[in-house]
């Protein structure tokens, strides 16, 4: 083929046509199942390597390579750039999302959808815990503890959640910010940072790339970085040096947030445990500024 799908949907009516025998290109049993899986998952086919997605589908590596070959994309490394666009770009990740919110003219079942909503963040929460890793968690509270420097970074909705945990860990210890909070740009934002500082990143799929570039930058100079993401095929999750993995499928339109909020409560709160009296101290001065400033106004 001279020309291969270079997105997401043209590599569904590719796979479709071949399933019609209406392509030039015959593929096995085990070769459609494989670009059938890999289809179905971009998320995983963009970020894991080829030895992993051989590991979860159950073949030998070379059939990808093999499977490239056939739908003329060269080799693997081509073929998976299909999936790492559509992932990065997530060109209909919102609309996919608020479609399922679609109901019936006529029908009114509020209630019900938030019941489920509840439901379902609930069990978000509750699978968030549990894959946890203790001992990542006191290495981060540390972190966030005892670094000269902290800053946090998130773009589109987890700006908001950058601000909530850079103004609450704010209010417990010295420099701390969002990354480039006056608005400079992020390569002189991470020029203020040395090696041995901290930069929480948080991204979930479909992932912004900016994001993912100012991680893997922090990290080359020495930055310790921590991130908030979705999985462990996140591509956060091969460059961060302390991961937690946020599950967020809910029917929300957009990415789900509840899950994240409370991992961020939880590490600021381990944060003010760790500090112990010194945090109560920081929270009093700033009780006596709020004070003072009220009293003049």
């Amino acid at each position: 083929m001279a020309n291969p799908p270079d997105t997401l949907a043209g590599l569904k009516l590719l796979l479709e046509a071949i399933e019609r025998r209406e392509a030039d290109i015959s593929l096995g049993s085990s070769s459609r199942r494989v670009l059938t899986a890999l289809i179905e998952a971009p998320q995983r086919a963009a970020v894991s390597s080829i030895s992993e997605l051989a590991d979860q589908l159950g073949v030998n590596p070379s059939t990808f390579s093999r499977l490239a070959q056939k739908l003329g994309y060269g080799g693997f490394s081509k073929f998976q750039d299909v999936f790492r666009r559509e992932v990065t770009e997530g060109r209909t990740f919102y609309s996919d999302q608020a479609s399922r919110l679609l109901v019936p003219s006529g029908s009114n079942d509020s209630i019900g959808q938030l019941t489920r909503l509840g439901r379902q963040e609930s069990a978000n929460m509750a699978s968030m815990i549990e894959q946890v890793d203790c001992a990542d968690f006191d290495a981060t509270v540390e972190l966030l503890t005892a670094a000269r420097r902290v800053r946090i970074h998130g773009m589109r909705q987890f700006n908001s959640l950058a601000l909530f945990m850079a103004y609450a860990l704010g209010m417990l210890r010295p420099d701390v910010a969002p990354l480039d909070s006056a608005r400079q740009g992020v390569a002189d934002a991470l020029a203020q940072l040395d090696e041995g500082d901290v930069l929480v990143v948080a991204s979930c799929f479909p992932y912004t790339p900016s994001v993912l570039a100012t991680a893997e930058v922090a990290a080359k100079h020495g930055i310790h970085v921590v991130a908030l993401t979705d999985s462990s095929n996140s591509p956060l999750a091969k460059i961060a040096r302390y991961s937690f993995y946020v599950p967020n499928q809910s029917l929300f339109f957009s990415n789900s947030m509840c899950a994240f909020m409370l991992l961020a409560e939880g590490i600021l709160s381990a944060v003010a445990s760790r500090l112990g009296e010194a945090s109560v101290a920081a929270l009093k001065h700033r009780e006596a500024l709020i004070a003072e400033l009220n009293a003049s106004l």
